[in-house]
């Protein structure tokens, strides 16, 4: 299988519909095919080992995608707010490739020594009737590579080769199930998986997708509104502010999304109070909780409209936890939790999360695929399975706090911080301590025109779950680093720790 056939299956059953961009500046699926046609050529006169999209998203991000397919090139897309000294490493494992650059791009990549064109220039580049035909395809070249976030270590490339994406998308999404007038809203940037994920599936369901390249609430609200969006993707902390904007302030009411039907958000985990607070102000939205990594092309599991409903609505308390769930794996996904041996946990037992499928990548450039004897990806996520098959996900096993021989895990402790209606954003990290091997420091941001009180919330979680897990320092920050998807940046965060405690009295239980 390969990513150039979903394109073909969309231009061939619904050539004449829109798929891409604006009411204003649509491209049809038919002319996205052509213009794919004519940038497969121009990487092929250029002879580009890849296609470097070092740019915002827009509508010359799929053109990008599928010309690089059909030219059986890799699309590497790079995160464009990295420091030069990052983007050069990453330029320099792509020698020969043709980069697509924004503004802010272009010195960094002529000291590469490679050749560059603006987005502007790719679209006109791609334009008109192609004139030649398309050469054989390279069914098992790679098709992506995405460079992972580097929130705990170096970014490493992941390889995604054509049958995982197109696997994912046959999988998950039925071909031309969208309506003419559906449109998708996205607002992740480029170089995440989940811009990937969304450009192909949209198109494989015929749904026209609009991008929103830098967030803004009120111009979110406003998109989906001009643009009568009726599938829209944001990470938690957009829904945040999506909230904050429609129920606070001078905008208080201005609420309204008549033509959303389904929301989906992913990438990080959501504080329940939050998508509490969107349930009850949208009860007609269907939101979705969708859970995946770069190295499965995407979602694995689904936590959707009906379970949000059924936990919103109920009163028994574990169905009510499945609200911050991840819901139940996909049927083309086996899930396995693994303990630190390789046994498989009982229900209940929280252990790693390990995944395999024909979607399942797990393969980085330099290295290979990091699966077990029996084809299982360690996410080096935790979590575990209930009775009905719903997924926890407890944090990264890196993350791991061990405190006096116990493993304790960050995110337990920050959902109890986060339920405080005073904490805005919260991270827990372990920092190394002679006597307990390491003591739990936290660190909090109020609500926007808010304030906390560090030992008051030191009270609250030693009362919701013991001395032992309650930080032994709460410092207070104006804001916490985060990647433009909303994952917490803990290292960054753990090189803050010595400047706050510095002058701040260590508080034992």
């Amino acid at each position: 299988m390969h990513l150039t056939m979903l394109l073909d299956m969309a231009a061939d059953g619904f050539g004449d519909r829109r798929v891409v961009g604006t009411t204003d500046a649509a491209i049809t699926a038919g002319e996205l095919r052509q213009r794919a046609w004519n940038g497969a050529r121009v990487l092929r006169e250029r002879e580009a080992s890849a296609l470097v999209y070092l740019a915002t998203n827009g509508s010359a991000f799929p053109v990008a995608m599928f010309s690089a397919a059909y030219a059986g090139v890799p699309l590497v897309p790079l995160n464009y707010r990295l420091g030069t000294a990052q983007l050069s490493d990453l330029l320099s494992r792509h020698p020969k490739s043709l980069v697509i650059a924004g503004p802010g791009a272009h010195d960094v990549v002529d000291a590469a020594g490679l050749s560059r064109i603006s987005a502007a220039e790719w679209l006109q580049l791609t334009a008109g009737d192609p004139d030649e035909a398309v050469p054989d395809l390279d069914l098992d070249s790679p098709a992506v590579i995405i460079y992972t976030s580097g929130t705990t270590s170096a970014p490493k490339g992941v390889l995604l080769r054509h049958q995982n994406l197109v696997s994912y998308v046959i999988g998950t999404v039925e071909y031309m199930s969208a309506d003419e007038d559906d449109v998708a809203l996205v607002c992740v940037p480029p170089y995440h998986i989940a811009a990937v994920a969304n450009c192909v599936t949209n198109l494989y369901a015929g749904r026209r997708t609009v991008v929103l390249d830098h967030f803004d609430a009120a111009d979110w609200l406003a998109t989906v509104r001009t643009e009568q969006v009726t599938n829209a993707l944001v990470v938690p902390t957009m829904l945040a502010r999506i909230v904050e904007h429609c129920t606070s302030g001078e905008h208080s009411g201005d609420k309204g999304v008549a033509s959303l039907r389904t929301l989906a958000y992913g990438g990080a985990p959501m504080p329940a109070r939050i998508i509490e607070q969107a349930l009850d102000m949208w009860p007609e939205v269907g939101f979705v909780n969708a859970y995946g990594l770069t190295e499965t092309s995407s979602t694995v599991a689904v936590l959707g409209p009906e379970d949000h409903r059924a936990a919103q609505a109920s009163s028994d308390p574990a169905i009510r936890a499945r609200l911050g769930s991840a819901g139940r794996v996909i049927p083309t996904v086996d899930l396995a939790i693994l303990d630190a041996q390789g046994n498989e946990l009982p229900t209940g037992t929280v252990g790693r999360i390990c995944l395999r499928g024909e979607q399942v990548s797990a393969e980085y450039a330099g290295i290979g695929r990091a699966v077990d004897e029996n084809g299982y990806f360690d996410t080096r996520d935790e979590g575990y399975v209930d009775e009905e098959g719903f997924l926890f996900i407890g944090g990264r096993v890196d993350d791991t706090i061990i405190r006096g021989g116990e493993n304790i895990a960050p995110a337990e402790i920050e959902a109890v911080l986060m339920a405080d209606p005073s904490v805005g954003d919260v991270a827990v990290i372990g920092v190394p301590d002679d006597e307990w091997g390491q003591r739990i420091e936290a660190v909090v941001v109020p609500v926007p025109g808010g304030s906390v009180d560090p030992e008051a919330l030191r009270t609250l979680v030693r009362s919701k779950l013991r001395g032992s897990k309650t930080p032994d320092r709460i410092h207070v920050l104006a804001e916490l680093p985060r990647t433009e998807t909303g994952k917490l940046i803990r290292r960054q965060v753990r090189g803050l720790l010595p400047a706050l405690s510095a002058g701040s009295r260590l508080t034992r239980r």
